[in-house]
């Protein structure tokens, strides 16, 4: 793209944006409500939060709806499924071709860019941070519909209430492959239950390794761990004999031979247990399961549904859940260290939506999104507010914003992992079952480990990836991105507005940065609008784009 500016201002950008990414904390505040109608800086910033980014249009819509009105509506939107685009897709590849990573990552952009269930496919984006699979398992990158199914889970359930949630992640074939459950026998002689999902599921998905108080800080010092290896032990017997769904339960399906023949949609049905080489009995010698796991006893001869059942519903009732997962889907979402109080209050919602239930995943998400910590804007000046905005999100900020389109129709962005001229990160490719960030990240050497202060998304930010977040952007927004070019914007409105640059920098600022660009940036960015008056309308909405997407104060979502 050739846009005519100072090469100092592009320099600047790069350095402060390095430099400023080191600002990306949390905020506190005071009570929460509804906005019956909230302004347009207010609806972009619930947007920014709540979906894959703000449009012209949503952010219209929520000032009309209201916020109560526009979460009732995403609520009630069906889901956009996955693996129906996968499927759809077997018949148009060519000869010889198999389904594979790049197929489901078209249908991911589709729904980030397109779907109408925001607000359901953000959140289902967030818990894939959480529940953590990965394409980079060798196993689970050959079964490409099972990761769109167990996506689809992901979402279905990001609705419902998290023990639910919590069972059908459990249960579900691809993180009985990624966390080695599926197989998973009980004791004979030397050979012993494979302990990976017991211990990741406490440690990860429910409990976390210390006691905690419901506001998220730690209940003695120094911590009090939550579970100890007998637990892991115990728990790792729970969770044997679960294998590939089918309508039998011979040992040729447990271990998945192909005879008898596969189930064709094993890939994403739900484990079932075969009795045979689950671990029912706590009496033998060694005990087989423990008589207390987390201090809640599995009876004797106990079967593995009923096992299940019982050590589920005992982590899901741990008071650590509620302030464990309510303060990573607050770094997710809103910000990354998020104040004691605002943990308490979703914790607090967690654990009684106000009917008496536990769990409601859809009083969790309002009491993330519209808490006062969400909701209003820090005092400029407060340098640890907010987080840091992972590179997916980035991307997908700029396809809503600017109405990008696909020639193909498909999408067709592959992995973008490359930290030279991708974004260092690609939607369930993280590296680890830790994520692609871990949640209490600390940039070594840093004022954050002097302040006791998190940085998530740091953790894959390098000179490296800073650079090419730059050249990809750069690209991206006058040529488009994907194969061939694929994905382009559309400027028909920012165009129009050129030639009044006040206009068109309010309307990026709007739709990126929630009305909070400062003054000193908007005079940046139009300073070097107007240096070159030979400057082409287009280069003017590219320069606009671009300057903002590069600050510092855009990358830090505040």
């Amino acid at each position: 793209m050739h846009i005519s500016h100072s090469r100092s201002i592009l320099a600047i950008a790069k350095v402060a944006l390095f430099t400023a990414f080191l600002a990306a904390c949390g905020v506190e505040v005071s009570t929460t409500s509804d906005v019956v109608q909230p302004t347009p800086a207010q609806s972009s910033r619930l947007l920014a939060q709540a979906t894959f980014g703000p449009t012209a249009e949503e952010i219209k819509r929520l000032e009309t709806m209201g916020t109560a009105a526009w979460f009732n509506d995403q609520f009630a939107k069906p889901q956009t499924l996955h693996l129906a685009y996968m499927n759809s897709r077997v018949a148009s590849l060519p000869a010889g071709q198999n389904l594979g990573a790049n197929q489901f990552y078209e249908s991911f952009w589709q729904q980030a860019v397109k779907g109408n269930d925001q607000l359901r496919q953000r959140v289902a984006f967030a818990l894939s941070q959480i529940f953590v699979i990965s394409f980079q398992n060798t196993t689970v990158a050959t079964m490409p519909r099972g990761v769109a199914g167990y996506y689809d889970t992901l979402g279905a359930y990001a609705f419902g209430n998290f023990r639910d949630l919590l069972q059908a992640v459990t249960l579900h074939p691809m993180m009985g492959i990624y966390l080695s459950s599926l197989r998973n026998q009980k004791t004979v002689g030397a050979r012993e239950p494979d302990q990976n999902y017991a211990r990741e599921v406490m440690q990860l998905f429910t409990i976390g390794l210390r006691q905690l108080n419901q506001d998220g800080t730690d209940t003695t010092s120094p911590a009090t761990p939550t579970y100890i290896n007998d637990d892991i032990a115990g728990l790792s017997k729970v969770f044997t004999g679960w294998s590939w769904a089918g309508p039998d339960k011979s040992n040729g399906r447990f271990f998945g031979n192909s005879s008898p023949t596969p189930d064709p949609n094993r890939d994403w049905l739900p484990m079932q247990n075969y009795p045979q080489y689950h671990e029912a009995i706590y009496d033998t010698t060694p005990p087989a399961i423990p008589e207390s796991v987390l201090g809640v006893t599995i009876p004797q001869n106990t079967s593995g549904e009923d096992s299940l059942k019982i050590a589920l519903d005992t982590l899901f009732n741990h008071p650590n859940v509620g302030p464990f997962i309510g303060r990573q889907l607050i770094q997710r979402l809103v910000t990354s260290n998020p104040s004691p109080a605002y943990i308490g209050r979703v914790a607090a919602v967690f654990a009684n939506n106000g009917q008496g239930v536990r769990g409601d995943m859809k009083a969790v998400i309002k009491a993330i999104l519209l808490d006062p910590e969400a909701m209003t804007p820090p005092d400029p000046a407060n340098l640890n507010a907010g987080k840091l905005r992972e590179p997916v999100i980035r991307l997908a900020n700029w396809m809503r914003a600017f109405h990008a389109s696909s020639v193909s129709g498909r999408f067709l962005l592959t992995n973008l992992d490359n930290t030279l001229n991708g974004l260092a990160q690609t939607p369930m490719n993280s590296p680890t079952v830790f994520n692609f960030y871990r949640p209490e990240y600390q940039p070594p050497n840093t004022g954050f480990v002097a302040a006791h202060l998190f940085a998530p998304e740091m953790q894959i930010t390098d000179e490296t990836s800073v650079v090419g977040y730059l050249n990809f952007m750069r690209g991206a927004i006058s040529t488009g991105t994907g194969t061939a070019h694929d994905i382009t914007a559309d400027y028909t409105t920012e165009l129009a507005l050129v030639a009044t640059p006040d206009l068109l920098v309010d309307r990026v600022s709007l739709l990126l940065m929630q009305n909070q660009m400062s003054s000193t940036l908007r005079g940046q960015i139009l300073a070097a609008i107007n240096s070159n008056p030979n400057n082409s309308a287009a280069n003017k909405v590219y320069l606009a784009t671009f300057l903002t997407m590069a600050s510092p104060e855009y990358l830090v979502q505040k």
